[in-house]
């Protein structure tokens, strides 16, 4: 008996939050992952649903590989690296780990998308649709056109670079929020000293204003750009931006600008990334940031 569209977009609801979840981690981007989705349901609408055996499979099978092809065009919108919290609001744990994906832990998920942007593209889906959402490796092969035992391999050499990356020394939560405060004082205080003492001497500055982007290098010449912003610096709160240490300057109820700290070992600034472009950040989700201050 024919499957009509009611039941057929019924089960396909049924299965949205699994869907979603695959979609979601391997892009890094809620937005794009409800793209893949809507694609995904087009698909299904125009299949032969009854020749269908296996929806789970089918689908999951559909989802992925939409998902590798937007990761291959490279038209993945990180807006997750710029996903902000109020510090007081989350857990100073920085401690990642894939188990803790597959328990369900979002903001671990969002705190390993740094670690497996270091992954391709197949690399990255072969590892999450075995490790995290438990696909087995014959299932996976033909997604990355691999045999079952290249696609183990593929898995293995995933894993040790996520496991490697996440076994580089990293500075706490807590420490992560002094290094923010520190930064702000000094900023305020044009002391351009205590910014030196802040930041590597081969630390990197990303600025992005929309209609022009800045690179800094050199401790030096981030110090001496900092100071000409001590304005903004009394407008500023800590937060913490895709996981990572930051700061958000809000003015007469907007969030201007953002700015994420790389930190290295030592728990000097090695990176800032600049976030001023008003288009992007009105696509951002800040309104509860930019009221609370």
């Amino acid at each position: 008996m024919p499957i009509d569209e009611d039941a057929l977009a019924e089960a396909f609801e049924q299965r949205r939050p699994r869907l979603r979840a695959v979609a979601t981690r391997l892009l890094g981007s809620t937005a794009e992952a409800e793209d893949v989705l809507q694609d995904a349901w087009l698909k299904l609408a125009l299949a032969d649903a009854d020749s269908i055996q296996n929806l789970d499979a089918w689908l999951t099978t559909v989802v992925s590989r939409l998902s590798l092809d937007v990761l291959r065009s490279a038209r993945v919108v990180k807006a997750d690296r710029w996903n902000v919290e109020a510090w007081e609001s989350v857990s100073t744990d920085s401690d990642a780990d894939p188990a803790a994906i597959a328990a369900g832990n979002e903001r671990v998920a969002v705190a390993l998308l740094t670690v497996l942007d270091l992954l391709s593209p197949t690399e990255r889906l072969a590892f999450l649709l075995h490790d995290v959402f438990g696909q087995p490796f014959d299932e996976i092969a033909p997604l990355v056109d691999r045999s079952p035992a290249a696609t183990r391999q593929l898995v293995s050499r995933a894993r040790r670079r996520v496991r490697a990356s996440e076994q580089e020394p990293r500075a706490d939560g807590r420490r992560g929020r002094a290094v923010v405060d520190a930064w702000l004082r000094a900023v305020q205080e044009g002391d351009l000293a205590g910014l030196l003492a802040l930041l590597d001497e081969h630390a990197v500055l990303d600025a992005d204003y929309g209609s022009s982007r800045v690179q800094l290098a050199g401790a030096a010449e981030i110090a001496d750009s900092a100071r000409t912003a001590a304005h903004l610096a009394s407008h500023s709160l800590p937060v913490l931006i895709g996981g990572r240490p930051g700061v958000a300057a809000v003015l007469h109820g907007h969030v201007v600008s953002l700015m994420a700290f790389d930190l290295g070992a030592d728990e000097r600034i090695v990176g800032l990334d600049v976030l001023a472009d008003p288009r992007r950040l009105a696509e951002l989700d800040l309104g509860a940031l930019a009221a609370g201050h």
